[in-house]
């Protein structure tokens, strides 16, 4: 049941909005990125402007399941398993894979998100929300993403910003 047709990412709350028709309909924790906002290439920051969901990855899969490359590794995230990998920055659940939609901004060359490999994803439960943490994607709770994942669609606008909610959170922007 896809019914939200805006997701906005504020940086500076480190919240997720989710609107359906101009109405707030979800609100998320998460976690962007430790170095701050910004779209170059191999800067490890998260990229600003407006973006769309490109691809949809995991349907079906279990909560917590382990995804490197896009694809299922077979595990599902545990304890035990993330000492065996202590460095690992653990994609899971399901990922909404982001395109730019601004030439120059953070689509095409050294500024392109979906070259980037820029997601939404979920992420082991014992990462903190609210600080801003990644590697450039946007985390979120397991549960909070997949909820989420089967409410967004195929090429939904994404709004990345460092405002906070107040600033937009009454006119939210659809173009």
């Amino acid at each position: 049941m896809s019914d939200l047709d805006l997701l906005h990412i504020s940086i500076a709350d480190q919240m997720l909005y989710g609107f359906s028709a101009g109405q707030l309909k979800v609100r998320l924790p998460v976690s962007t990125a430790r170095n701050g906002a910004g779209e170059r290439n191999g800067s490890g920051c998260t990229p600003r402007g407006l973006h769309q969901v490109r691809a949809k990855i995991g349907a079906g899969l279990p909560l917590a399941a382990v995804l490197r490359g896009r694809r299922w590794t077979g595990e599902v995230w545990s304890p035990q398993l993330h000492e065996q990998f202590p460095g690992r920055d653990w994609i899971l659940t399901r990922i909404l894979w982001l395109s730019g939609l601004e030439a120059g901004r953070n689509r095409l060359g050294e500024v392109d998100t979906f070259r980037r490999y820029i997601y939404l994803h979920g992420t082991p439960d014992t990462e903190p929300m609210g600080q801003p943490l990644s590697h450039g994607c946007i985390r979120l709770r397991n549960d909070d993403m997949l909820a989420l994942f089967d409410r967004v669609p195929a090429h939904c606008r994404v709004r990345i910003d460092e405002a906070p909610c107040p600033q937009w959170a009454a006119n939210p922007v659809f173009k």
